[in-house]
């Protein structure tokens, strides 16, 4: 069972800030074999998202609020564990970070930076792609919109 819970930058346990950035070194360093600066300072005015089985982070995403990154209100470094990914996990921590940037922002419009290979996965949740696939740390990615209509 997994377990959401949304925290600032200043609320985070230096067990919670250590494990968040050792899944996204595992999975964007080490895993994707991609070297980029992942402590950009975005962390600091961003909400965190820790999905956590067992007392440990096993997904995790950052939400960044409009004017902070994009204009409109962001969602990214969007991760789970390897041990974690056949669960339907991502799915949970999606559904999750949209309801709380949504309602943390006030906003009813997101905007991700999503890797290709993925659209499939964020179209299901309800994002449509925008423009071309351009290359991110030499992964294709393309934007994606979130619009709230409710």
């Amino acid at each position: 069972m997994i377990t959401f819970s949304t925290k600032k930058f200043n609320e985070l346990s230096t067990t919670e800030l250590y494990q968040l950035l050792k899944i996204r070194a595992e999975v964007f360093v080490v895993e994707q074999n991609c070297a980029y600066l992942d402590v950009d300072n975005y962390d600091l005015g961003a909400l965190h998202i820790l999905g956590t089985r067992n007392n440990e982070i096993v997904a995790y995403a950052r939400l960044l609020p409009q004017g902070y990154y994009h204009k409109e209100a962001g969602i990214g470094r969007v991760v789970t564990s390897a041990s974690a990914r056949t669960l339907g996990y991502g799915k949970l921590l999606m559904e999750y970070a949209i309801t709380e940037t949504l309602i943390q922002f006030k906003t009813n419009e997101i905007v991700i930076s999503a890797q290709l290979y993925l659209d499939k996965f964020y179209t299901n949740l309800g994002f449509k792609t925008e423009g071309e696939t351009y290359l991110e740390d030499d992964i294709p990615h393309i934007k994606m919109r979130y619009l709230n209509t409710i």
